[in-house]
């Protein structure tokens, strides 16, 4: 039982970092603007040295930059700002819903929530008190571990959904990133933990309902 409680747990803090990092990092996305990369994350969105939060429009410089400049092949954009605007204007036949942006964001940050209480959860499980005896410390930290996993999982389809279907349409040479990566191995980190916690509810209960009263 403490053997698959400690695997749970192992598991549950490398899924809870990386689901940290994923969240908090700016490589979700690469693309390429004329020979050069720029990326994004659920915040910010970086092209050459400069960063731009998803809301925030591109700066004077980039408008004085000529247009010659940048690609104008199919699936390339003319100008740093015509690539960050496809990504700021909300309810646009060009611009990505802010909602997009949005559900993606809250659903990573309840998933490390849920991946955060349920390692509370899980260090409590070893301490066997008279407390909360009607209520199984492993099988609660399983379901949060399995609510975190659901969590992630949301906000990964809704993020895979939006770039295939829109934004890999307008960048002509485009791929996931190692943040969005992250996301993926966090997913999975989360699920064994939920499993490991679960074998050792299971394990204890079987225990208990061996035990002669």
């Amino acid at each position: 039982m403490y053997s698959f409680m400690g695997g749970g747990l192992f598991c549950a803090w490398v899924g809870t970092i990386l689901l940290v990092v994923a969240t908090a990092t700016d490589h979700w996305m690469q693309y390429r603007l004329s020979g050069s990369f720029a990326h994004q994350g659920l915040w910010r969105y970086c092209l050459g040295h400069k960063c731009y939060l998803q809301t925030e429009s591109i700066g004077e410089p980039w408008d004085r930059a000529p247009a010659a400049g940048w690609g104008h092949g199919e699936g390339e954009m003319s100008s740093p700002r015509e690539a960050g605007s496809l990504l700021e204007q909300p309810g646009s036949d060009l611009g990505v819903p802010t909602a997009y942006w949005n559900a993606t964001r809250a659903f990573m940050i309840l998933s490390a929530l849920c991946a955060t209480s349920g390692i509370v959860m899980g260090i409590l499980a070893f301490a066997q008190q008279s407390a909360f005896t009607r209520l199984s410390r492993p099988f609660s930290a399983g379901i949060m571990f399995f609510a975190s996993t659901l969590f992630v999982l949301l906000a990964l389809a809704i993020y895979t959904g939006v770039t295939v279907s829109f934004l890999g349409r307008r960048f002509g040479d485009w791929r996931f990133s190692w943040s969005y990566i992250l996301g993926w191995v966090a997913l999975l980190m989360t699920f064994f933990a939920g499993i490991f916690y679960m074998c050792a509810y299971r394990m204890h209960e079987c225990r208990r309902l061996s035990t002669p009263r």
